[in-house]
């Protein structure tokens, strides 16, 4: 005697096929499976959740990492020769890789929500694998060629952490849907208890995060100081060649108050502006002296280095996307540009009634005017007719010749105590935004030493500096900054306490209240006879709901097929419609 399983009816679940058959290949219902996952296939997951949070942080890095998108080009050619934006290259592969791993990742938490068993198709392991090794080696390059800018994390995370805690917390408060799911739906194990032991110590590290957060702009709004001045870094180099009389130009007229410039000595003795070592990148050299284009820019005369064209690589090599937004008028005049003097930026600067700041680089030790350079830059700054107390100068020399540039305010561009800027005599200082924390800034600023912070072209970094008190910043950017009237963010320290605390509560509230949902919710599947939680079980067991006129149509459908199947006559076919099962009983032949 056969007994046939009660009959069901199997509606369709789009989006469950959806989930399993992306995710594994699974499109039909009889390819998936409520089991648990293999361990083969828990070690997949866990390596795709790594790649998932590296590539997020890889993501991460390359966005608050655009502020410096030109220094990591000027560092790639330093070590190339060949100028390009090797920004694409990078950024390209790190979309799709985020935006693919984060699919799967999505795809595999619906799995464990709807209680179906991980199977990662083979070609996504691959393409997981991809895309972690593919990281992992930008992570070790970048690390090599460009290890200094790991710095901007830190940086960043002054301006971001109090929106980042916010998302990590909806997070975790999510993920615990997940969790309460896996540890209510089966008998407890010593593995259940580690995952549940882990859960909580990472939530209570989200809801107690702020309190090692270091943010300027959480602060009361009356103790916001002046915006900070906007310094032309080599003019306006985004919309114009650096370091010529077009970008400084620019630079004015986007609300810059100060030009900052690079200077290098000719071999005759007149300072003039280029931030490379050679003429390569930012002139003809060339092809008007192509032997003489990998010398040291300082070993030309001043003759040879104005008949030179500092225009024409910008149109050309387009470093910031910008040349299709110029005008026919100033793709023109750019591209007759020539080397610009010393002389002649600090005549614009002082028509400008501004100030300078400039990085003077001394000759070496070959060079005609080693010993003299600091004469030919008084002798530049008197000539320009300019007042002295204007001009800032940052030297790259050794302290002994350091109070050579008599008569001119000193500036360090490295980090020192309050002693050592009294013994030099320094006025201010010139960092790297990296470099002087928030408590470094309100130290120099409460014994009267004004800070510039260099390399500012984000609104972000520009608002997290303006909230720790600077005084001035240097940025490529001043067209950017320009829009940036008030920092981008600003909460009093009570607001935000308000926020943390609230946002805390509900997300204990919500965590509390799933864990009981999904335990009550169990305890009641349980006692109806489902010992595993299955969602596709609970929809199919939903024949049970139909009349009873269904079920015997149903029945004898399947009676009436098996007949037209070939049943023998010899079987006897019996229905009892009050348990749902058709009974055949065989006859004859022995039984």
């Amino acid at each position: 005697m056969v007994k046939h399983q009660p009959l069901q009816v199997y509606e369709k679940q789009l989006f469950v096929s959806f989930v399993t058959g992306i995710y594994g290949c699974r499109w039909k219902r009889y390819q998936r499976s409520q089991e648990d996952s293999s361990r083969w296939e828990c070690t997949w997951f866990i390596i795709l959740c790594s790649s998932f949070l590296l590539v997020l942080f890889w993501a991460y890095f390359w966005l608050v990492a655009q502020n410096d998108f030109n220094e990591f080009n000027w560092s790639v050619y330093n070590r190339s020769g060949a100028w390009s934006d090797e920004t694409i290259p990078i950024l390209a592969p790190t979309t799709v890789g985020f935006s693919y791993i984060t699919f799967l990742m999505i795809l595999a938490l619906f799995h464990i929500s709807l209680g179906q068993q991980l199977n990662l198709y083979w070609v996504h392991k691959i393409g997981v694998l991809a895309t972690l090794f593919t990281t992992i080696s930008g992570v070790v390059s970048v690390d090599d060629i460009w290890g200094d800018e790991w710095d901007i994390l830190l940086v960043s995370l002054q301006s971001t952490a109090p929106f980042l805690h916010i998302g990590a917390l909806a997070t975790v408060t999510a993920i615990s849907w997940l969790v309460a799911g896996y540890v209510v739906r089966r008998d407890r194990s010593n593995f259940q208890v580690t995952v549940l032991v882990i859960y909580f110590i990472i939530l209570l590290a989200v809801y107690l995060a702020p309190l090692t957060f270091s943010c300027p702009c959480i602060m009361d709004r009356h103790t916001l100081r002046p915006r900070p001045d906007i310094i032309g870094r080599r003019g306006a180099p985004m919309m114009a060649p650096e370091n010529t009389i077009v970008s400084f130009n620019r630079a004015l007229q986007n609300g810059a108050s100060s030009l900052e410039a690079d200077v290098t000595i000719s071999v005759d003795g007149v300072p003039f502006l280029m931030r490379d070592r050679t003429l390569r990148r930012t002139t003809d050299v060339g092809k008007v002296f192509p032997a003489r284009q990998f010398e040291d820019a300082s070993l030309f005369n001043w003759t040879e280095i104005h008949s030179l064209n500092a225009g024409q690589w910008f149109l050309k090599s387009d470093p910031y996307w910008t040349v299709e937004t110029l005008t026919a008028r100033d793709r023109l005049r750019i591209g007759n540009q020539t080397v610009c003097s010393l002389v002649d930026m600090l005549r614009l600067a002082a028509r400008a009634n501004g100030s300078a700041l400039l990085n003077i680089r001394r000759p070496p030790p070959e060079h005609p005017r080693h010993r003299s350079w600091f004469m030919d830059t008084l002798w530049a700054v008197q000539k320009a007719g300019i007042s002295p107390k204007r001009v800032r100068t940052v030297t790259w020399t050794p302290d002994t010749d350091r109070g050579r540039v008599r008569g001119l305010p000193q500036s360090a561009n490295e980090k020192l105590s309050l002693e050592e800027i009294r013994q030099r005599g320094i006025t201010s200082l010139t960092l790297h935004y990296s470099k002087a924390s928030h408590t470094d800034i309100q130290e120099y600023l409460a014994h009267n030493v004004s800070v510039t912070m260099s390399a500012v072209n984000a609104p972000w970094l520009y608002s997290v500096l303006w909230c720790s008190g600077v005084s001035s910043v240097s940025s490529d950017a001043p067209q950017v900054l320009r829009k940036v009237p008030y920092p981008i963010w600003l909460m009093s320290r009570s607001a935000y306490r308000f926020i943390w605390l609230t946002s805390d509560l509900v997300s204990i509230a919500l965590v509390i209240g799933i864990f009981c949902f999904q335990n009550y919710h169990m305890i009641r599947w349980k006692m109806s006879g489902m010992q595993n939680y299955n969602p596709e079980q609970i929809v199919l067991s939903a024949v049970a709901n139909r009349t009873d006129r269904d079920l015997k149509v149903m029945k004898e459908k399947l009676i009436f097929s098996e007949l037209n199947n070939g049943l023998s006559s010899t079987e006897d076919i019996s229905l009892f419609p009050e348990n749902g099962y058709a009974i055949y009983s065989h006859g004859g032949l022995g039984d």
